[in-house]
C-alpha cells in the first residue's frame, strides 16, 4: 500500500486484515478531505554526463560544418549524424 503524508511518500506491505484496519483508521479523515491534483510537473534534471555529451555533439557538428546552436535542444538529425559517425570509427 502506498500513501503520502506531510509531503513524503511511503509504501508498506499489509495483510488483508491490516489493510482494512489502516483504511478504517483513515476513513474519518478521508471523509472530510478533498482530492488534490498531481501538482506541478518536475523538470528533467540535466546530468554532467548529459551536458558533456551535448558538448561533444556540438563540437563534432562544428568540426564537420554542421550548423548547431550554442544552447537549446540539438536537432535529432544532428544527433543521428553524430551517432552514425561514432559507429563508423
Amino acid at each position: 500500500m502506498r500513501f503520502r503524508f506531510d509531503g513524503t511518500d511511503y509504501e508498506i506491505d499489509l495483510s488483508g486484515k491490516n489493510a482494512r484496519s489502516f483504511r478504517k483508521q483513515l476513513a474519518p479523515f478521508i471523509e472530510h478531505a478533498r482530492k488534490a491534483g498531481r501538482g506541478p510537473a518536475r523538470r528533467a534534471v540535466r546530468t554532467a554526463a548529459g551536458r558533456q555529451r551535448s558538448g561533444d555533439i556540438r563540437a563534432w557538428a562544428r568540426a564537420h560544418g554542421v550548423a548547431v546552436s550554442d544552447r537549446g535542444r540539438i536537432p535529432v538529425s544532428v544527433v543521428e549524424q553524430y551517432q552514425a559517425a561514432a559507429r563508423g570509427r
